[in-house]
């Protein structure tokens, strides 16, 4: 796991930039493969226990064609602005409805922000629902 250790944020306010080999994000079952290192840089503000992490996730993806299945590189940018706060409040129990802020709210367990799974999930979010290798492309059978 990639963990970014919050007992080591001492400032209310630093940068962070790091690289990782692509190794590091793969996971079995995934629609991409990631070519080249990732580049993950943030500010990180500090409020106590909670922390707002702003920054951007950048590196080389390939996937198919949702037509013909074909791979394709894409570059990937994927900026975040995410506030974390620790598991123990997380709002419990009960149905409640979802509010704009639980779509930017993250949580953390053990003093540790799990950056792996950031990168994963920006990276997730950044694919296009239907990636094409050409605007025009026929897809599997070229006469249809």
């Amino acid at each position: 796991m990639l963990l970014l250790d919050l007992q080591s944020i001492r400032t209310s306010r630093e940068h962070i930039a790091r690289e990782y080999q692509p190794e590091a994000l793969e996971a079995k079952g995934d629609p991409f493969r990631v070519l080249a290192p990732v580049a993950l840089a943030f500010d990180i503000q500090k409020d106590q226990d909670r922390f707002q992490l702003t920054g951007s996730v950048k590196t080389t993806v390939e996937l198919a064609c949702s037509r013909c299945l074909e791979p394709l590189t894409m570059d990937v940018d994927a900026p975040f602005d995410l506030r974390y706060q620790p598991r123990t409040a997380l709002p419990g129990g009960g149905e409640r409805e979802i509010e704009e802020d639980d779509f930017s709210t993250a949580y953390y367990e053990q003093d540790a922000i799990d950056l792996g799974q950031l990168m994963r999930e920006r990276l997730y979010l950044a694919l296009p629902m239907k990636p094409l290798c050409e605007e025009n492309c026929r897809g599997l059978c070229s006469q249809c």
